[in-house]
């Protein structure tokens, strides 16, 4: 008798392939890393115990989130897209494998069992994303595609970004995480908005073509120039007034653009699809958020607190999520549908991004925050009890990668 894991797996071939292509050892970490950190966040909520020297618990538990968890996916995501960008070989072997490498040693630098000092943690972790831009950077300047060279800027700022909360645990920079983290949603968000605009029309235009239903789904254009510059401008707004009005009205134009913008995606034509839909409520997440976010900072409105989860727990870990459980299955040779256990991942982390988000408006805060952490750890079990065979084994074809 076969399990759900199994079906989700076949054919199952024996030989190891972990750094036969650039997705295979992040999206694996990305899917560990996801329960680690959260299970070891709530231990921190209920136990209270933290290390001294490691800087704030809040500080840490966000970067981590944006640098540990998405870090990894960004990673993962990169070195699978430009191959196919620029048309040339995928990334994998010895240079994926130190890459993977110094990934992880920014974990365990920055782990709150032992942590290294503050110095040369910072060396270490600060290291990752300029690794990763030079990785990709000859294959994105001999394909002479300018567009990809903005995906080079983000990684950039990302590490200034992380840099700002590294400065403030040495005490260089009082407060430099809050601009630091401000700055990393933000670039997370942008490339969010940026990659989704890309695949999720695409994908959704060929598979509503292929099931023969009767669709348009526009291409590229005004709106959703419109869309992307007004995350740039909220970027801009939230370094120069952060948490003001400036922000505030920013954030409540992009949401309105992003709503328009994935209206036009033709999303509840492929409601059966969860390797669909998946992805346009993992977008839909980006509207909300602005929104919240906007309500927060113009009318005080009191579940708008929440927006950062909204987008992270929403946005972006949907996204990556259903970006992962996707290209997994593409990329080694699997039909593209999603099995039961990834539809229930699907909807687990919906339900964790959902209770986090509301937790300020429901009886029990503490009990919300436990079901929300509860909710994600069970969805990145079951999307790595499904996925870890397929991301450490060779392509269910027989073709490398």
């Amino acid at each position: 008798m076969t399990t759900p894991f199994q079906d989700i797996a076949q054919p199952r071939p024996t030989r190891l392939a972990l750094f036969a292509y650039g997705f295979r050892p992040f999206f694996l970490a990305a899917g560990l890393y996801a329960i680690g950190v959260v299970m070891l966040w709530l231990m921190v909520l209920h136990t209270g115990r933290w290390p001294d020297g490691l800087g704030s618990p809040m500080a840490w538990h966000g970067h981590e989130m944006l640098f540990g968890f998405a870090g990894a996916a960004i990673a993962g995501f990169l070195l699978t897209a430009v191959p196919n960008w620029t048309g040339e070989r995928g990334f994998a072997g010895g240079k994926l494998i130190a890459l993977t490498l110094l990934w992880l040693a920014g974990r365990v630098a920055l782990n709150p069992i032992a942590p290294l000092p503050a110095l040369p943690a910072a060396m270490i972790d600060l290291t990752f994303f300029p690794a990763l831009g030079a990785m990709v950077l000859p294959s994105i300047i001999r394909a002479r595609n300018r567009r990809n060279y903005v995906m080079l800027l983000m990684l950039g700022l990302l590490t200034l970004a992380s840099s700002l909360y590294h400065a403030e645990r040495l005490g260089w920079l009082a407060g430099g995480w809050a601009w630091g983290q401000a700055l990393a949603i933000d670039m997370v968000l942008l490339m969010v908005a940026l990659i989704g605009g890309r695949i999720v029309p695409s994908f959704t235009s060929s598979a509503l073509k292929r099931l023969g239903r009767l669709a348009v789904v526009p291409p590229f254009g005004l709106l959703d120039r419109a869309a992307l510059i007004s995350l740039a401008l909220l970027t801009l707004a939230d370094l120069v007034q952060p948490q003001g009005w400036l922000p505030g009205v920013t954030a409540l134009l992009a949401g309105i653009a992003h709503a328009l913008r994935l209206a036009r995606w033709q999303g509840v034509k492929a409601l059966d699809q969860p390797i669909l839909w998946s992805l346009h409520l993992a977008y839909a997440w980006i509207p909300l958020g602005l929104l919240l976010k906007a309500g927060w900072l113009l009318g005080g409105l009191a579940i708008g607190q929440t927006w950062v989860h909204a987008l992270t727990a929403g946005a972006f870990s949907g996204m990556i999520l259903a970006v992962m459980s996707r290209a997994a299955l593409g990329h080694t040779g699997r039909e593209i549908v999603a099995a039961k256990p990834t539809v229930a991942a699907y909807i687990l982390l919906t339900l964790a991004a959902l209770v986090r988000v509301l937790a300020p408006v429901l009886p029990d805060m503490g009990m919300a925050y436990s079901v929300a952490g509860l909710c994600w750890v069970a969805a990145f079990i079951l999307y790595s009890l499904a996925y870890a065979p397929i991301l450490i084994t060779r392509r269910a074809d027989g073709r490398p990668g």
